[in-house]
């Protein structure tokens, strides 16, 4: 057996890939389009790490879709959580649990899917402003 990804539905596909590809810097691996099923399926994977994906479904037609706190999260192992968490900061993202201790911290994408970030290695020591920043809604 082998993992292949974990299918995450989008509501918006550029606006997912901002924040995928440009904020988190996953990397885009390949495109499908499937006009006959109205739908589009966009592969990514941390770069260097090709074999763990995360597949984005965009459905051409409109649906709604809850419980994105039910799917659990992402996780993905960072060489530094500051840089990380500023780089997302930068691209307009709402860092919800700030890597107070250095070690983790909790994004949401725009379909409020949870994201972890965990610092690769030993946990970096406590810094402003993070150790400061208090929580921010769930994650």
């Amino acid at each position: 057996m082998k993992y292949l990804h974990t299918m995450v539905r989008v509501t918006d596909l550029e606006t997912s890939l901002s924040f995928y590809r440009d904020a988190l810097g996953l990397t885009v691996l390949r495109t499908k389009e499937h006009a006959s099923g109205r739908f589009t399926l966009v592969y990514l994977a941390a770069p260097g790490d090709e074999e763990a994906q995360v597949e984005l479904t965009y459905n051409w037609d409109v649906e709604a879709y809850t419980g994105g706190r039910n799917f659990g999260h992402l996780a993905y192992a960072v060489n530094n959580i500051y840089t990380a968490c500023e780089k997302l900061q930068a691209h307009g993202v709402t860092i919800l649990r700030p890597p107070r201790d250095g070690r983790m911290a909790f994004v949401r994408s725009p379909d409020d899917i949870s994201v972890e970030l965990l610092q690769k290695g030993d946990a970096l020591p406590p810094q402003a402003p993070w150790m400061d920043m208090p929580n921010v809604g769930t994650w």
